[in-house]
């Protein structure tokens, strides 16, 4: 299996907690998921702003973002390939996809905007 990568922002307390769930099911089961922070947004040619949008997988030399990086860590997981599978029929992947795309993520990163403004 090739290395996944994961772009997400750990200021966010509802990301890190998901992320922090995939970590440690990526580290009991060996499997080759690399986490970044937004401080390496610029490594995947992306600005901190634009990474922290929506989540973002490097997986086979391409930079997927929103459902479909979300698709690609669930494929790489043991015990979240059904959630991949299922989240890509095509009903279901338009609804997880309008709902991520227009309430979850601008609501996470209005939150972050909130954050960084102190």
């Amino acid at each position: 299996m090739s290395e996944t990568r994961v772009l997400y922002n750990e200021t966010c307390p509802v990301c890190r907690v998901e992320i922090d769930a995939y970590r440690r099911r990526a580290l009991s089961q060996g499997l080759p998921i690399r986490f970044d922070t937004l401080d390496r947004a610029e490594d995947w040619g992306l600005t901190p702003d634009q990474a922290a949008r929506q989540l973002h997988v490097w997986q086979d030399g391409r930079v997927l973002s929103g459902l479909e990086a979300f698709r690609a860590l669930w494929s790489a997981m043991h015990g979240w390939r059904w959630v991949a599978r299922v989240t890509g029929w095509p009903g279901v992947r338009r609804l997880v996809d309008l709902l991520y795309r227009r309430v979850a993520a601008p609501l996470l990163y209005r939150a972050h905007l909130r954050r960084q403004r102190g």
